[in-house]
């Protein structure tokens, strides 16, 4: 959704317009993942039940306020929020690595109906903000294994994508959805998805979620810029160096992921790993 919405905006479609297609394009696409994930044992249905109907009304009503706002207006908040996200993912996955806590126990229902309603919110406000908020808010509870974290939210949200598309379809019409967009993001995230899965399997999550989140920062920096009359030598030079301070970032966490790997290896075999020759 994050990415998605971000490539939208840069090539001009209006906040709403790109939030509207993201979200038809996942009633699909959410349906057929939380079906896998439930087939696969990793859904939580007491967190589902809990938090999937407040993601629902909190992105009809954020689909509801985006859509009766100017276009021109509402695309440099959009951007803001949309760079935020991306800031968090970078520092989910560059300070913490990815780690996180596993204990036992349930989250209350007056922790996650609220968490619902806000991520469901910012989901339909910012085209995308279901997944980064509500994997993370509860991934960082430690209540819930990783697993049902992420099968849990990829299944309720399928309710908020429903929720998010009735409040688009209320507020713009069907004229004001272009559907064409929703179906190539569709049959794209289908196209994509066994490559994507390959890709997970032989990289790192926290050098993917630096990159990505780099990604999302970068090209929402420059819609941000542009909204405020940045333009030119300005521009250019800003986005220089933010593209070197990314690629940075991904050398260091490809550094760290080497390092994490090696001391893997020295606790499995009891010795320090040899690093290969020099060619």
């Amino acid at each position: 959704g994050v990415t998605s919405t971000t490539l939208l905006l840069t090539v001009g479609v209006t906040p709403a317009a790109a939030s509207a297609a993201v979200h038809f394009s996942e009633i699909g696409t959410t349906l057929a993942s939380g079906f896998s994930h439930h087939k696969l044992g990793n859904v939580d249905w007491r967190t589902v039940r809990i938090i999937a109907i407040p993601g629902g009304i909190g992105a009809f009503a954020g689909a509801t306020f985006l859509s009766n706002i100017d276009g021109d207006v509402a695309k440099p908040w959009v951007a803001f929020l949309l760079l935020g996200l991306g800031l968090y993912v970078m520092w989910r996955f560059l300070v913490l690595g990815g780690r996180r806590p596993v204990f036992k126990g349930k989250e209350s229902g007056f922790f996650l109906a609220p968490l619902g309603l806000v991520a469901g919110t910012m989901d339909a406000i910012g085209g995308g903000g279901w997944g980064p908020v509500g994997t993370t808010t509860l991934l960082s509870t430690g209540r819930l294994e990783p697993r049902k974290v992420v099968g849990s939210i990829d299944a309720s949200e399928f309710i908020v994508a429903l929720g998010g598309s009735l409040g688009f379809l209320l507020a713009l019409g069907s004229q004001g959805i272009n559907f064409g967009y929703a179906g190539a993001l569709l049959v794209g995230g289908v196209i994509a998805a066994p490559f994507a899965a390959w890709l997970v399997r032989h990289m790192a999550p926290r050098v993917l979620g630096v990159a990505a989140g780099g990604l999302i920062v970068v090209t929402n920096a420059r819609t941000i810029m542009l909204a405020n009359g940045i333009k030119d030598e300005g521009l250019l030079i800003t986005l220089g160096g933010l593209l070197a301070v990314w690629v940075v970032l991904v050398a260091v966490t490809v550094r760290k992921e080497c390092a994490v790997r090696r001391a893997d290896r020295e606790t499995e075999t009891g010795s320090p790993a040899v690093e290969p020759a020099a060619a």
